[in-house]
């Protein structure tokens, strides 16, 4: 309860200045959804917010920063927050912000975008590279951050709009670390009746967005087995107990889980992605350490997945003689839930990316094995989140995230920001009750 007292009483020293934060509801009589999400696509698309929004996401492509290790990156964000006139928290979940637009009562709707990079060499040569070795926004949470940024612009502005408190959540550790049920814990959604996210995309054109109610993303764990044997010299293998060939016998098992234990109309996967033992030709190791990610659909699937996958490796290290153990590494890589989009959000997705892009713009995604920790989220609240395309008619085979090669087409920035405000407003305009409450009781609640 104390974090929302804290915007509260924030808000209201604001609503004292000259600059009001609360609606105007007589402004709103003249504007119905349709109009203002024109209004914001095309404010998003004058030349100096686009260039400002270019400019922050290459500042922080430049200097990427891995999990709960986003301090510069806050630091930026709060800076132009600062810029605004908006008020933020912070630090909340390490190295996460805060901000809050609108009259600081409810209702709260949320808007989410992740800052973390991934822990890899970028080779895309320009000139705003990547200038710290070994790291790369290769997902392109660097553009997220910027779109979240000018909607909060965007909102700024505009902010005789809303009829409600905007919350920007700025998050860390998406990639693995679960920076989203941090952020909760530390009670970013206390109040939030919904929220909203994208994520960019590299298959969808500029101008389409692409979602679906229901699940559309997987749920995901990742594990780690060390097969210990005996070691010695491979040319008397007799003596020794080989966990080369024990950990080999493990992976090809692993894929028996899917091809025979699975439904095929149950979309699983496994995959061994690591594989580290030994460092010479000649020489068995005593121990060979193996990891992969698994995902399912369902919760119930993912759980007996997750079971079978330790009684696999545990009993195929066994019969080749070999002891195993196995970690789900959950202190540092939470599981990550469904990622399932509200029905009737959806519904109201797809009337204002309708309104904004055209319906024929608007697509139903197919669902993906991909996972995202938005999915923390939609698990306390009502939550939707879609693709924003990217593509345009040169990059006919653009690189995928989280590749070296990937390369984030900023053109559509104005698309996204406008979105994300344009959700966020209309929300708390068509969905939420005209009901005034008591400012005491307003204020308990908060």
């Amino acid at each position: 309860m104390g974090f929302f007292r804290w915007v509260f009483s924030i808000l209201t020293l604001l609503s004292l200045c000259p600059t009001q934060f609360f609606a105007d509801s007589s402004s709103l009589s003249s504007k119905g959804l349709s109009d203002f999400t024109q209004i914001f696509l095309n404010h998003a698309k004058k030349k100096e917010v686009f260039d400002w929004m270019v400019g922050i996401r290459r500042k922080i492509h430049e200097n990427p920063e891995l999990g709960y290790e986003e301090f510069e990156t806050s630091e930026l964000i709060r800076a132009e927050l600062d810029k605004m006139g908006v008020p933020y928290k912070y630090p909340i979940a390490v190295t996460g912000v805060v901000g809050f637009v609108g009259s600081g009562k409810p209702p709260f709707v949320a808007i989410r975008a992740d800052m973390d990079a991934l822990a890899m060499q970028e080779m895309v040569e320009w000139d705003h590279k990547s200038k710290i070795p070994g790291k790369m926004h290769a997902c392109g949470h660097d553009g997220h951050v910027a779109m979240l940024l000018g909607a909060a612009k965007i909102l700024q502005e505009h902010h005789e709009l809303l009829q409600g408190t905007v919350v920007l959540v700025f998050q860390p550790a998406e990639e693995g670390g679960g920076g989203a049920e941090k952020m909760i814990e530390a009670g970013v959604l206390e109040n939030v009746d919904a929220i909203f996210g994208l994520h960019v995309s590299s298959s969808l054109p500029i101008g389409e967005v692409s979602s679906k109610p229901g699940p559309i993303l997987a749920g995901s764990g990742f594990f780690e087995a060390v097969i210990s044997g005996k070691g010695g010299h491979a040319a008397i293998p007799q003596h020794s107990i080989d966990p080369i060939l024990a950990a080999s016998n493990v992976i090809v098992s692993l894929q028996h889980l899917i091809s025979r234990e699975a439904d095929p109309l149950d979309s699983q996967v496994v995959t061994v992605a690591k594989f580290q033992g030994g460092g010479a030709f000649n020489v068995i190791p005593d121990s060979v350490t193996i990891g992969g990610t698994f995902r399912a659909f369902s919760e119930e699937s993912f759980m007996q997945l997750k079971q079978r996958i330790e009684e696999v490796i545990i009993g195929q290290a066994t019969v080749q003689r070999c002891k195993a153990t196995v970690d789900f590494l959950l202190n540092d890589k939470p599981f990550f839930p469904i990622t399932i989009n509200d029905k009737d959000l959806h519904e109201y997705f797809h009337k204002v990316a309708g309104d904004m892009l055209g319906i024929r713009n608007v697509k139903e995604m197919q669902p993906l094995m991909g996972s995202e920790d938005f999915s923390f989220y939609q698990k306390v609240i009502p939550g939707y989140f879609f693709l924003l395309g990217m593509k345009n008619e040169t990059n006919e085979n653009p690189a995928l995230g989280h590749s070296p090669f990937f390369k984030i087409n900023e053109d559509s920035f104005p698309y996204g920001a406008a979105l994300h405000a344009s959700l966020a407003a209309g929300y708390l305009l068509e969905l939420q009750p005209r009901t005034t409450l008591p400012s005491e009781k307003q204020h308990d609640e908060l």
